[in-house]
């Protein structure tokens, strides 16, 4: 989602009492929860792989959604073209076009660099803005971090299960750890958490989405998530003006949270239910493309 880096509420923010873990790594650190991704880790998530069914959870972008406006996530690409290459001496016809991306689109499942905004005008783990982003590129908390890819074990909460939540609706803690009562399922340290509130397709202009809460940010800080994924993300408008966008104004830059924003869940929630599992193996894997504020991604469950 396509968000102002600064603002007069982001910059009268207190750090006061809020999750934090700015310094834990270390002064340079780009990873920030990802470390919490150990070896351990990984041998758990792959543990969860037991008949190699494999689910989706990006968003289609069907040619419907192709345009050439602000609208559009990806661009109409123009009509293939054919060129003439060469291999050992001998020419051969291949088909190529061009695209233009949204990085931050709320058509397109995609994942957040640190740098992407900043608490007080800084982000992870404490760097100025104005030293991370700069007019060459993102030299801090890019997409750099995400090169090797992310593999963990993913949990999905599913909060929507007799029905999409309201609009507006703020998702607590009690909320979190109420659906891990129902569906037996923990989520550990390094795990990626990933929340279903029923709300497909992503923020529409003028349209009230429920979010997460402050309350769920530090549940989820202190329960050492590495990841977040949802079908909602932050309240639209925001429920609480003193911090409006709690997953992007402190679990991004305080506590060093990758987010991927707009995650399609149907699929995977039918598939957790089908088999009453509902963790699995995730795997992440952006375009290797350094320097970004964020790209498209496309996770993948594995049962």
């Amino acid at each position: 989602m396509a968000i102002t880096p600064s603002t007069d509420t982001d910059e009268h923010q207190s750090t006061k009492d809020l999750p934090d873990n700015r310094g834990r790594w270390g002064l340079n650190d780009q990873l920030g929860t990802l470390n919490l991704i150990t070896d351990a880790a990984r041998a758990r998530a792959a543990a969860e792989v037991r008949t190699g069914r494999a689910v989706s959870l990006a968003q289609a972008i069907e040619p419907a959604l192709l345009g050439s406006g602000p609208d559009a996530p990806v661009s109409q690409p123009a009509s293939p073209v054919q060129q003439v290459l060469t291999y050992t001496g001998s020419p051969a016809i291949a088909a190529v076009d061009v695209i233009t991306v949204a990085n931050h689109h709320r058509g397109s499942t995609h994942i957040d660099a640190l740098v992407h905004v900043p608490h007080n005008g800084q982000v992870y783990p404490g760097r100025p803005l104005s030293e991370s982003l700069t007019s060459g590129g993102v030299a801090h908390a890019s997409t750099t971090a995400f090169a090797a890819g992310i593999v963990t074990r993913g949990v999905l909460l599913d909060l929507a299960s007799d029905g999409p939540l309201a609009p507006r609706y703020a998702i607590t803690a009690r909320d979190l750890e109420a659906a891990e009562q129902r569906q037996g399922v923990r989520l550990e340290a390094g795990d990626a958490l990933v929340v279903r509130s029923g709300w497909t397709g992503g923020p529409q202009p003028g349209k009230a989405m429920p979010g997460i809460s402050l309350d769920a940010v530090r549940w989820i800080h202190q329960r050492g998530a590495a990841l977040f994924a949802g079908d909602a993300g932050d309240a639209h408008p925001p429920l609480d003006p003193a911090c409006p966008l709690p997953l992007h104004q402190v679990a991004l830059p305080l506590m060093g949270m990758p987010l991927i924003d707009v995650a399609e869940l149907e699929e995977l929630a039918t598939v957790c239910a089908g088999l009453n599992r509902w963790s699995f193996l995730l795997t992440v894997a952006p375009p290797r493309i350094h320097g970004l504020t964020g790209v498209p991604v496309n996770p993948i469950a594995i049962f």
